[in-house]
């Protein structure tokens, strides 16, 4: 296969700080690489001289094949707030670009005339992916491409580029993502570049061996090292008589010497201690919430329990956050609240907001924590003390607030999208970390890998203020929806697992379906299978695969929403009377 691009001779630094010197590597077409690295380390800067935003340091070379589309998506979206999303992508743009973004809009559940302004961070975010996708580019480079996204968003981008005959070069921590969406992982380390073919785990397996052969190599070169010492301290006359190119490697090869690989690791055995949990952690009772006439939750009751591990999820907008902020006693504004919240007498709550990092810009990291040997065991080594908040990078930024929660000891710890930005490596030392914590846990996430290894249960939030509660992590659940809508598709639905209730704030569930429930259980039926068909028919001719005039396609993406819409609303209803059946 041909090569998309050739790199060589890169560099970069910033101040004192080298990033990276003299990489060079080749992407060739059809190759799907994810770049892994530690956060402050260079990630963003080389993503960026790849797409022409930045330049080497001294010269270095970016070449393209020729010819070939490139389309980049940076970490933050450019936009007019006053824009529609329509204003915003399409301007300039010709009829097949107009066409491909508006199915994509669709996929993402958004509207053309939606004002940018009014977006949250996860609907600006699906606004940049429309753009980059609708491109239909050769070459895409990506940077962090699933953050702030919800679920089903990650979902269909990942089939998206799983389909895609695009050649694909990103920067993402998301573990599920990385192995069904590439095939090769670049590490960026010590200023190297390091190629893996094959998943994740075949990339921790062959690091490790890496590393294990570096330091092997290491050993050997100080017991030469210990025959040239014996050699540099000989008499004055015997060394000045020695060539002066021994001298020049003896210092060469006691650098390399003093070269050991250590991994870096956050030690929490300083934070693991916590607040002793009463028996009473937060009672809710018919909780319901509303604002702007918009219900985020509604007759919600649950008693939340000591060693709880709770994970949350749904889409962008639905209250997951809203709903931690009534968890945590925060002014609720013009909303208006119902029900009643009783919080226990010893409980101590760690809240890791999205958003929560109040930090003085032109203060130090020092001065933010001041315990130097908690900053050397978190990451930040002496030489990044006097770092002002402001040259912090995204995910140094996030270390740092985790910290500053977790020094708090708290015995509910509350999570709200914690691996935003957050490097793999520290990924998973937060995920051991968690693993061990005595208390309870509430975790909102968009992360699979993160939700499946943490987490013993999921709120469901599904809209509208309904709430379900799904006894396993997140790939379970996912399992068990796709085998209800086989079941469903196949006209022979099966009675589900009990797992997921009605809703966590109902009564005690009903044993059967009342007859007319029968009846609409039955009608549900043959109108999903209606709308599946048209849904399918529809899909054609967006995809082009039906010919159709430019009339017949715009108005076929205008009423492809509306169809999801009606779609999702009828299978969700069946899903609720399939429970009972």
């Amino acid at each position: 296969m041909p090569s998309y691009l050739q790199v060589e001779r890169l560099s970069k630094s910033y101040g004192p700080k080298v990033l990276f010197e003299n990489i060079a590597f080749n992407v060739n077409e059809g190759d799907k690489i994810a770049m892994i690295a530690p956060n402050g380390t260079g990630k963003t800067s080389l993503m960026r001289i790849l797409a022409g935003k930045d330049s080497s340091d001294g010269g270095g070379s970016v070449l393209f094949l020729k010819d070939i589309k490139i389309a980049f998506l940076e970490q933050e979206f450019d936009f007019d707030p006053k824009k529609s999303i329509e204003q915003q992508i399409f301007e300039g743009e010709d009829f097949d670009f107009q066409l491909r973004a508006r199915k994509i809009l669709d996929e993402f559940s958004l509207k053309p005339s939606q004002i940018m302004g009014e977006l949250s961070g996860g609907e600006v975010k699906r606004v940049a992916l429309t753009q980059l996708l609708a491109r239909d580019a050769d070459f895409l480079i990506m940077d962090e491409p699933t953050n702030h996204l919800d679920l089903d968003a990650i979902e269909y981008l990942e089939n998206f580029l799983k389909r895609s005959r695009c050649t694909l070069f990103m920067v993402s921590h998301d573990r599920y993502f990385l192995d069904r969406v590439c095939n090769t992982i670049m590490e960026l380390d010590h200023g190297s570049i390091y190629i893996y073919k094959g998943d994740y785990e075949n990339f921790l397996l062959k690091r490790e061996e890496r590393i294990t052969n570096y330091n092997a190599e290491t050993e050997k070169v100080r017991n030469v090292l210990r025959r040239e010492l014996e050699w540099m301290h000989a008499t004055p006359c015997a060394r000045s008589g020695k060539a002066k190119y021994r001298k020049q490697a003896f210092w060469e090869l006691k650098e390399r010497a003093e070269s050991v690989y250590t991994q870096k690791q956050i030690s929490t055995s300083e934070l693991t201690g916590s607040t002793r949990l009463g028996s009473k952690i937060i009672n809710c009772k018919n909780l319901s919430f509303y604002y702007d006439n918009q219900c985020y939750l509604k007759d919600f009751s649950y008693n939340f329990q000591r060693g709880e591990r709770l994970g949350i999820v749904g889409g962008n907008g639905v209250g997951k956050s809203t709903f931690l902020g009534l968890l945590t006693g925060e002014d609720t504004g013009s909303g208006t609240l119902s029900g009643s919240i009783e919080w226990g007498e010893s409980l101590n709550i760690g809240y890791y907001r999205q958003s929560g990092m109040n930090f003085d810009e032109d203060d130090t990291v020092l001065e933010t924590i001041p315990d130097t040997h908690l900053l050397g065991q978190f990451l930040f080594p002496h030489d990044m003390l006097s770092t002002k908040i402001s040259k912090l990078s995204g995910g140094e930024r996030r270390r740092l607030y985790l910290l500053s929660i977790l020094m708090k000891k708290p015995n509910l710890l509350i999570l709200d999208e914690p691996t935003n930005d957050l490097d793999i490596v520290t990924l998973n030392i937060l995920e051991e970390y968690l693993l061990d914590f005595k208390g309870s846990l509430i975790i909102v996430s968009h992360d699979r890998h993160f939700l499946d290894r943490l987490v013993d249960h999921l709120f469901i939030f599904c809209g509208d203020g309904l709430v379900k509660d799904f006894i396993g992590g997140y790939t379970q659940y996912r399992t068990f929806l796709q085998d209800l809508k086989s079941s469903m598709k196949a006209n022979s639905p099966a009675s589900p697992s009990a797992a997921v209730s009605p809703a966590v704030s109902a009564p005690k569930p009903k044993t059967k379906l009342s007859y007319k429930e029968k009846r609409e259980l039955e009608a549900l039926e043959l109108e999903l299978e209606e709308l599946n068909r048209r849904k399918a028919e529809m899909e054609k001719i967006l995809s082009g695969k039906v010919s159709a005039s430019s009339e017949d396609l715009v108005e076929a993406s205008k009423s492809y929403q509306k169809l999801k819409e009606e779609l999702d609303l009828k299978e969700f209803r069946w899903l609720e009377l399939a429970e009972l059946a």
